[in-house]
């Protein structure tokens, strides 16, 4: 391992869940015209309590957002892809957020990045390569990242994930964690997902293969190139894996993250994050318990 770990956070999916993942509300405090501040106050909450409960220490925080047209080019190979998420009403609520947040985040130094063009995915898996020396973490729910993680060894730090939403002592997933959830390992999950499905990307999957045949047909250490020659795709479900061969391979390559994506070299300095104070006094400094815009945002948009 080389310098402090580095903490890559995927940004919309902190935003989302501080937004609806909480049951509480918070509200400002104007006498006459109240306004939910839910969103930035759990936004610094969550990832605050995050790393001061499962890190000995605060590792360089960088914070990756999905940029406007970040899925145009998988949604242009396949239509359907997120098709299923809803785009306005309350939906809206987190996005409304982005400004005081990318505020709170400049004010306090912690860096956050975002390419106009690129899903958060692939801008986190293209930041991580650039530091393979370092362990680096993973804050996110998204299991699209399993396909990342890795032991530390010779030249190499370990990539683990971070998801704050599991219990406590459970928090940390590395390949072993991977391997026993799902039966496969992280080099072989996107064609895993590409046979059972993934539901938060509206990816199917193939019809009546689900995550125990996907695993099971993919067993020693297999992909799916290997597959036809395997004798495995047999019966009926052998059958619809061989008439759907195609669109399979195609889920594949909108599953895989792209890590070589060109990412800014400020980005990353190697250095420590100064530890965030109580969400409350950010919600302070920032001006949002009576109405005071948020102007400073200080991040590296490309």
């Amino acid at each position: 391992m080389t310098g402090v770990p580095l903490l890559l956070v995927d940004g919309h999916n902190l935003l989302f869940r501080a937004c609806f993942g909480t049951p509480a509300q918070i509200w400002s405090r104007d006498s006459r015209d109240k306004r939910e501040l839910t969103t930035e106050f759990m936004f610094f909450a969550m990832l605050r309590k995050g790393i001061r409960e499962e890190l000995p220490g605060w590792p360089e925080v960088v914070v990756v957002f999905d940029g406007e047209n970040g899925s145009a080019q998988r949604k242009a190979t396949d239509s359907d892809y997120k098709a299923n998420r809803p785009e306005g009403g309350e939906a809206l609520k987190p996005i409304l957020a982005l400004p005081a947040v990318k505020a709170g985040l400049g004010v306090y130094g912690i860096t956050w990045v975002e390419d106009t063009d690129a899903e958060a995915d692939d801008v986190i898996a293209a930041l991580a390569a650039t530091c393979p020396a370092r362990d680096v973490l993973i804050a996110s729910m998204d299991q699209d990242y399993y396909q990342l993680v890795r032991d530390r060894g010779p030249g190499h730090g370990a990539v683990r994930i971070l998801n704050t939403a599991r219990r406590a002592g459970n928090r940390l997933i590395g390949p072993a964690e991977v391997k026993a959830a799902h039966g496969v390992t992280p080099a072989q999950f996107a064609d895993y997902r590409a046979l059972a499905g993934d539901t938060s990307d509206n990816i199917p999957g193939v019809r009546g293969v689900g995550a125990k045949t996907a695993a099971a047909l993919l067993d020693g250490g297999l992909t799916l190139d290997d597959l036809p020659a395997s004798g495995r795709l047999t019966g009926r479900k052998g059958a619809a894996i061989t008439s759907a061969w195609q669109q399979v391979l195609t889920w594949r390559d909108m599953i895989r993250v792209n890590d070589q994506l060109a990412v800014p070299d400020e980005a990353i300095t190697g250095l420590a994050t100064t530890p965030l104070p109580r969400p409350a006094e950010v919600i302070e400094k920032l001006g949002l318990w009576r109405r005071t815009p948020p102007a400073q945002q200080n991040g590296v948009l490309w």
